[in-house]
């Protein structure tokens, strides 16, 4: 009996630990496939706001403070917008000085926590930009998606796709560039957003299905008078551009794909923020795997995957090796075995979905090289 008692407690021993590995795993994959629109991912760090003066903001001393370039600055009920760091400018050894360009609502005060955002605009395009702006309500297979559109002459469209944990806010970087040149500009909000309809199961795919709502998009700008269309994309919203370019019934009318900081793993991408969440390492193939069996998700072992070794239309992709989220020798390898059709501008030091923000002329000046061609 002491036998059968030991025995029957160690199985349940086992089975509790299982048990645990699997709920541990469970809530691993939570960091990606239930990210908060607008809410920083996990990768990025809070900084400690020290103090500000005329045109000066001193942050936490630390890499993600330090970095090249113009970003939003978002704190709990605060959002700013924050320029390169200021060399001249005395102050601790352990602060950053970074020039502070504009508090567009709240305040900031010693203490305060905030990280580090892509966006630099909040609102809409009217209130943010002074562009005059439709909000649009598109149709979609889970119901009505909104939008903005900021028209154009031209008879090309940019659909601007967001990404993990952002908003179509982001898309607000570059609109008044592609207004400049006259471009129409939908960006849209998908399943999932704030005012979109919520994904049935209530988790991120990656982009697997949410390229549906893009989709959704793509028919309603060529029944509004699109010639023809090119789609931007930002992280998963890069995903969701392969995907309709590969998978759309209108698939002819895609001229070409804007791609920043893709994934293109997401098994990659769901490990890098479970480890950004201090999961064991030892756990990350149960995230993995917890995730495969909430979403259906399989990868390249899915026999329906796309594989993006046939991209026929002209694909320009923003990435670099500071993207601690979707690797970036992914993009770099695609690039090399496309040749003609794919080309890379590698950017330093910029964080996930972030490379605009890095050097924005030179960001742009790179993406208007390669629409002119198609306008």
């Amino acid at each position: 009996m002491r036998t059968v008692r030991a025995t029957a407690a160690a199985v349940s021993a086992v089975i509790g630990a299982g048990a645990a590995a699997v709920a541990a795993g469970r809530l691993a994959s939570d960091a990606a496939l239930k990210a908060p629109p607008g809410r920083p991912l996990p990768t990025e760090p809070r900084l400690t706001v020290h103090g500000t003066a005329a045109g000066e903001i001193s942050l936490t001393r630390d890499l993600a403070a330090l970095r090249p370039g113009r970003y939003g600055l978002a704190g709990d009920g605060s959002h700013a917008v924050v320029g390169p760091v200021l060399a001249g400018a005395s102050h601790p050894a352990d602060t950053v000085v970074r020039r502070l360009e504009r508090v567009t609502h709240g305040t900031l005060e010693p203490g305060d926590r905030a990280w580090l955002v892509p966006n630099l605009y909040v609102g809409d395009p009217g209130t943010a930009l002074g562009l005059d702006h439709t909000d649009l309500l598109v149709p979609g297979e889970l119901g009505p998606l909104p939008a903005w559109f900021v028209p154009g002459a031209r008879g090309t469209w940019v659909i601007a796709v967001h990404g993990l944990a952002a908003t179509r806010e982001h898309a607000m970087n570059l609109m008044e560039f592609l207004h400049g040149h006259r471009f129409p500009v939908l960006a849209l909000a998908y399943r999932g957003d704030q005012g979109a309809p919520r994904s049935p199961d209530g988790l991120h795919h990656f982009g697997e299905t949410e390229w549906h709502d893009l989709d959704a998009a793509i028919h309603y700008a060529v029944e509004s008078g699109a010639r023809q269309l090119v789609l931007l994309g930002w992280s998963t919203g890069a995903t969701m551009a392969l995907r309709a370019a590969a998978r759309s019934a209108l698939r002819e009318r895609i001229a070409g794909l804007v791609l920043d900081s893709p994934v293109l793993s997401w098994e990659a991408t769901l490990r890098a923020l479970a480890a950004a969440r201090r999961t064991p390492s030892a756990l990350l193939p149960l995230a993995v795997r917890a995730a495969q069996g909430r979403t259906g998700l399989y990868g390249d072992r899915d026999p329906d995957a796309v594989h993006l070794d046939r991209i026929s239309i002209p694909t320009h992709i923003f990435h670099g090796p500071g993207d601690r989220v979707a690797p970036w020798d992914l993009s770099r390898r695609l690039a090399d075995a496309h040749p003609n059709t794919v080309t890379l501008h590698p950017v330093t030091d910029a964080p996930h979905a972030a490379m605009w923000n890095a050097d924005p002329e030179a960001y742009e000046e790179a993406l208007r090289r390669f629409l002119t061609p198609l306008m």
